[in-house]
């Protein structure tokens, strides 16, 4: 149900098709036989062909020693292993049509999996996120949360899932390079339906930053440079505090159509605008903060345990009801602001990383580089 929910309830919400807006429960008009195809692509089924699934045989399957004695059709091909340095086309698809829904499993260092998605033959990618990052899990491998919601869920213990709706008209590329220095393994599953995409439907893009630590009196800049018409449609944000005391007190700007000095929508505090209040409930317990975590539909936050200096949680906010639409130009901003002495506020320089997610007409103005390696890599020394 959650599937249909959360697939479904987007393309209402989101108008790419009035013919399935029949009223305000999602499952309305399932029982409807509707012009569009089922496929899926896997390492099972490289091409999404029909009929063409589970066909490896052991001479080429990644796990043909498991399946030595069961042969052909019994499970011989279900991952893929991506070399360091390498980059694996996870799935080619010719339109129209439009992704469902997305399974993976990564096995290696999530913030040197890149994953990119291409649209319709263009060059620069609307999509260029790390794969943690992209799924709401950015704090690595073993550090995933529990996430339940509309958009993104993230399952025991590496299950993640995106339900966002994908349209394109020609043709589509998802990839994944692997940045680091030792072997990426993936289990993926790519699920689209082949079918007409309406003429307003806009195409999905999502870009990752991250500053750390961040300048001292500076803002961070969610996205900038966005041109075009569409609308804002989620943040994730993986916020590590570097220093003590509460660190969420910073707002969220919005800048639309030509905004400069002073945005047109501006939130009351970065817990505020992930739909919390009063620090998450931050209490220290003996020599430790603890926090309240919570995941819904629409908005989360986890903290993230260890026994280093460094706070770390993760946040999301899914504008599925509320999108942020936007005619010509978009710019998000976030201040990292904390407490001093006297009733101060105090800011911050903290390590600060997003994911903006958005919908807008083609073509899209070039992502900014992704930060050096050096630069993406989450030290867990500290």
């Amino acid at each position: 149900m959650k599937t249909v929910m959360s697939a479904l309830g987007l393309v209402i919400l989101l108008g790419m098709s009035d013919t399935l807006a029949q009223g305000l429960n999602p499952m309305d008009g399932l029982y409807k036989v509707r012009n569009a195809e089922t496929r899926s692509i896997s390492p099972e089924n490289f091409t999404g062909e029909k009929g063409k699934g589970g066909m490896a045989t052991l001479e080429e399957g990644s796990a043909r020693h498991a399946a030595r004695e069961l042969g052909q059709g019994w499970k011989v091909n279900p991952y893929v292993v991506i070399k360091p340095g390498a980059t694996f086309t996870m799935a080619e698809i010719q339109g129209p049509a439009v992704i469902n829904h997305i399974w993976l499993t990564p096995a290696g260092d999530y913030r040197l999996m890149i994953l990119r998605f291409y649209w319709d033959g263009e060059e620069p990618p609307s999509v260029e996120v790390p794969v943690g990052d992209f799924f709401a899990a950015g704090w690595g491998m073993g550090k995933e949360p529990t996430i339940s919601s509309l958009a993104m869920c993230v399952n025991p213990g590496s299950g993640f899932n995106s339900y966002w709706q994908m349209p394109f008209r020609k043709s589509c590329k998802v990839t994944m390079e692997n940045m680091g220095d030792k072997d990426a393994v993936l289990y993926y599953q790519v699920t689209y339906s082949l079918e007409p995409v309406p003429d307003d439907a806009a195409y999905f893009h999502a870009q990752f930053r991250r500053v750390n630590p961040l300048p001292y009196k500076e803002v961070f800049t969610i996205v900038d440079g966005i041109k075009g018409r569409g609308q804002y449609v989620g943040t994730y944000l993986c916020h590590g505090a570097n220093s003590e005391g509460w660190w969420g007190e910073g707002e969220v700007k919005f800048y639309i159509d030509g905004d400069t000095d002073f945005p047109t929508i501006c939130g009351t505090g970065e817990e505020d605008y992930f739909c919390g209040s009063y620090g998450f409930r931050e209490r220290k317990e003996g020599d430790k903060y603890v926090y309240d975590s919570f995941s819904s539909p629409y908005t989360g936050f986890y903290h993230v345990p260890w026994d280093g200096a460094q706070r770390r949680f993760g946040m999301y906010r899914w504008h599925i009801t509320d999108p942020v639409r936007f005619r010509q130009d978009l710019r998000v901003t976030i201040q990292a602001l904390g407490w001093q002495s006297e009733g101060r506020y105090l800011p911050l320089q903290d390590d600060l990383a997003a994911v903006a997610y958005w919908y807008q007409t083609e073509p899209h103005a070039p992502f900014p580089p992704l930060p050096e390696k050096e630069k993406l890599i989450i030290d867990w020394k500290k």
